[in-house]
């Protein structure tokens, strides 16, 4: 068990909130279906009915190419269930922490594959002003908002369109006041699976009032395969020569520092665990291991072209994943929260440090960092952002 006593009481509220993250922030009505395998996929542009939510029927999609490859994808939270690919022998496997039916989504999942919003990522003080007016938002990771809130994204159920078998089109329209974010916004999120073994996601928004909007994937991977324990002889390169630091309670500090001599140096590849254990780092022992956001690196004028970002190799199978995106960030998770509390299809429980998250992302706290990219969304000005997922073997 983790021992709290020594970090202060705003951070073992933190720790605290996130060693049960995923515990339904609300009571909900969760029937579920009969569970469906990952390898069993629906006919092609057809969902399966994968339970309810709140008396809303909630569908899930496979995506299937050429080559075999399989994502399946549901309507619940936009969540990425499983992404099957081959290793470097051929043989398929499941690279993504998920559940096998509905009832764990709802009950216990640490956004495991979902959609986050309306603002991935941490507010200070679940705060930020817009044009004069201070907005309050629900603090759901004490002392801050986490994800978009107590039903962020990720708890609400999406409407599919445009499905054909290798892409399939979500939307869902936030209301204005929903968690506290001002303005209505309409949201699309578009999943394409390519013949290259490209899995590329799209997101649009537009507002009815100026807003804040930040949207990214939360998938947790182990490219040894779901349940096969720790991520830490993964080998991890990050195309960031910058970070931002946090201050105890996770909330960027607004310096933008470079890697250079510190564990967080991923400019060159090396095992995720090679560092994640030093104590001589500070921001080590406040994330409990990575848990921060990098800074992209981008030739001077670039504002918003898809560039490289990172590239992950599992050792053990050879698979190796690649992310290109147009966001300035990616934070990089290191599975810090993981308990053992519940696991997968393969019933392992999942423990600190079997999954990575790369959440392609503008920066923490934007609204309350003015030297940040901005995250403001305005009437008038769509909002696009794209991260692609490259999957191959060596």
């Amino acid at each position: 068990m983790l021992d709290l006593a020594g970090f202060s009481a705003s951070r073992r509220s933190i720790l605290a909130t996130a060693l049960v993250a995923g515990a339904s922030a609300r009571v909900v009505s969760a029937q579920q279906a009969t569970p469906a395998s990952p390898a069993a996929s629906p006919v092609a542009g057809q969902g399966e009915p994968f339970g309810e939510v709140d008396g809303q029927a909630v569908e899930r999609y496979v995506l299937a190419n050429a080559n075999g490859m399989e994502v399946a994808v549901l309507t619940y939270g936009g969540i990425i269930q499983s992404i099957t690919v081959p290793d470097r022998d051929g043989a398929m496997g499941n690279v993504a922490l998920g559940f096998d039916n509905l009832d764990d989504y709802v009950a216990m999942s640490p956004y495991f594959g979902a959609i986050v919003g309306r603002y991935a990522n941490r507010i200070a003080d679940g705060q930020f002003t817009l044009d004069g007016e201070t907005y309050q938002l629900a603090i759901n990771n004490e002392p801050n908002t986490l994800h978009g809130g107590d039903q962020g994204f990720d708890k609400r159920v999406w409407t599919a369109s445009n499905a054909d078998g290798t892409s399939l089109v979500l939307s869902y329209t936030s209301s204005d006041g929903e968690e506290g974010y001002p303005g209505t916004l309409e949201v699309d999120v578009t999943y394409t699976l390519t013949d290259d073994d490209e899995l590329q996601i799209d997101y649009s928004a537009t507002t009815d009032a100026l807003t804040v909007i930040n949207l990214s994937n939360h998938s947790y991977f182990n490219l040894a395969g779901e349940g096969s324990g720790t991520i830490y002889d993964h080998e991890l390169q990050l195309n960031a020569s910058n970070f931002t630091p946090v201050d105890e309670t996770l909330i960027p500090t607004g310096e933008i520092a470079p890697v250079a001599d510190t564990p967080f140096d991923f400019t060159t590849a090396k095992p995720i665990g090679q560092d994640i254990r030093d104590t001589s780092s500070e921001q080590i022992l406040i994330g409990l291991g990575y848990d921060h956001n990098f800074v992209l690196d981008r030739s001077e004028g670039d504002d918003g072209s898809l560039v490289s970002a990172s590239r992950a190799v599992s050792p053990q199978t050879g698979r190796v994943l690649e992310i290109s995106t147009t966001e300035p960030g990616i934070q990089f998770y290191s599975g810090n929260f993981l308990n053992g509390a519940f696991g997968g299809p393969s019933g392992q429980a999942y423990r600190q440090g079997d999954a990575f998250a790369l959440e392609t992302q503008h920066f923490p706290d934007s609204p309350n960092q003015p030297d940040f990219p901005s995250t403001e969304l305005a009437p008038g000005d769509p909002f696009t952002s794209s991260t692609v997922y490259t999957f191959s073997a060596e």
